[in-house]
């Protein structure tokens, strides 16, 4: 096995990988929702739902992220690629902040000021 085949293995394992947290993640947030939701409580359920879904979203989203980064440096390492790369990075990032924000309602670099402060109730 050369180093080439490897890395396209490795790069093919984290794409798989990042693919099923997407469904099954996807598929646990819809199932959450359904049982939540025949218990009686749709506005709540949705809500739940929306979280499960954007948390499945962001951590696929991260994992296809390396699979970016090990095919680009390591199997085509050319200033196109890197570029094709960066733009990729790019709106992934945006993705994932969007969703993060979203999710908590709150930018990224509050969050512990609001943790603390009461503002936000983190589900443990």
């Amino acid at each position: 096995m050369t180093f080439t085949d490897f890395m396209e293995g490795a790069t093919k394992t984290f794409e798989v990988i990042g693919v099923a947290i997407l469904a099954i993640g996807s598929l646990a947030g819809f199932a959450r929702f359904l049982v939540a939701g025949g218990r009686g409580g749709w506005r709540v359920a949705y809500g739940r739902l929306r979280n499960d879904l954007g948390r499945a979203i962001l951590l696929g989203l991260e994992i296809l992220i390396v699979a970016d980064i090990v095919r680009t440096i390591t199997l085509a390492p050319t200033i196109e690629n890197a570029v094709t790369l960066g733009i990729i990075v790019l709106v992934r990032t945006f993705l994932s902040f969007s969703l993060e924000v979203e999710l908590e309602g709150v930018v990224p670099w509050r969050f512990a000021e609001a943790k603390k402060s009461g503002a936000i109730v983190v589900e443990e």
